[in-house]
C-alpha cells in the first residue's frame, strides 16, 4: 500500500522572535536522532524510493516548535513529514513532540528554506505549507518574504503540476501583499479567507496560531495552486 509523503521545511522564525537557548540541546537532539535527516541532499529526487510505502511529498516552510507538524502527522498517518528548521532550539522541541507521540512518519532537517532546491528535485513535491513566517515589514526586506517571487520560484520548481502552497498568517499586510504576489506569479488562488477560525477552529493549528486564536486575532489563509503559467525557474 502506498501513502503520501509530507516534508515540512521550516524557514525563519515567526515575527523574528528570538528563540531562548535550550538547556542540554545536543543530548536532547541525540535522543531524537532517529527522526533527524543529517544528509537530506542524498534523498533529492529519491524521497519516495528511500522511504518506501509513500506516494506523495509535501513541504512546509516554518514548523517552529512542531505543534502543527506533530498534529498533522498524527491526523495523517499515511503522510511522511520531514521538517527543516534552521533554529535547533525550536526544532528540538518539535522532535521531542514527535518522539513522545511515537510518530514514525516525521523526519527533521536542520537546514534553511532557501536551500529548498538542494533537497527536492523538480516536480517531486505535491504540497508546501507556509505557516506564520517572518513578515519582514520593511520594504527593502520584502524580497526575504517566503511568498516573494524568488521563493515562489523555488516552490514552483519543487512542486508537481497542480501542486499547492497552503499559506497562513496573522499579519494582514503580509497576507494582502502575498495575495498580489502569488496572483502575479501565475498561481491559482483558492480558499482565500481573512478569518479562518471565524466560525470555530479549523484544521491543525501551530503554537502561534493557537495563541493568536485564543486572543481573538484573525487568521488569514489561502491555497495557491501551481498551473501552466506559474512562475518557475
Amino acid at each position: 500500500m502506498f501513502f503520501p509523503i509530507c516534508v515540512i521545511i521550516t524557514g525563519g522564525s515567526v515575527k523574528n522572535v528570538r528563540m531562548r537557548k535550550k538547556p542540554n540541546l545536543l543530548p536532547r537532539m541525540e535522543r531524537c536522532a532517529a527522526v533527524l535527516e543529517t544528509a537530506p541532499e542524498a534523498h533529492r529526487g529519491r524521497w519516495l524510493g528511500d522511504f518506501p510505502g509513500f506516494s506523495e511529498l509535501h513541504v512546509e516552510l516554518g514548523c517552529g516548535k512542531g505543534r502543527f507538524t506533530a498534529g498533522m502527522a498524527e491526523a495523517n498517518p499515511s503522510v511522511l513529514f520531514a521538517a527543516i528548521e534552521k533554529v535547533p532550539d525550536a526544532m528540538v522541541v518539535a522532535m521531542e513532540r514527535v518522539c513522545a507521540a511515537s510518530l514514525g512518519n516525521v523526519r527533521f532537517l536542520d537546514r534553511d528554506a532557501a536551500q529548498l532546491g538542494e533537497f527536492f528535485a523538480p516536480g517531486e513535491v505535491s504540497r508546501i505549507y507556509i505557516n506564520f513566517p517572518d513578515p519582514w515589514p520593511k520594504k527593502k526586506q520584502f524580497k526575504r518574504r517566503l511568498t516573494a517571487p524568488s521563493f515562489q520560484r523555488l516552490c514552483a520548481a519543487a512542486l508537481a503540476p497542480g501542486g499547492e502552497i497552503w499559506f497562513k498568517t496573522d499579519n494582514s499586510p503580509l497576507f494582502e501583499w502575498s495575495v498580489e504576489q502569488l496572483a502575479a506569479g501565475g498561481w491559482e488562488l483558492r480558499e482565500v479567507t481573512r478569518d479562518l477560525h471565524g466560525n470555530g477552529p479549523v484544521g491543525v493549528m501551530t503554537d502561534y496560531e493557537a495563541k493568536f486564536h485564543a486572543q481573538g486575532v484573525k487568521i488569514n489563509r489561502l491555497v495557491a495552486v501551481k498551473g501552466e503559467n506559474t512562475l518557475c525557474g
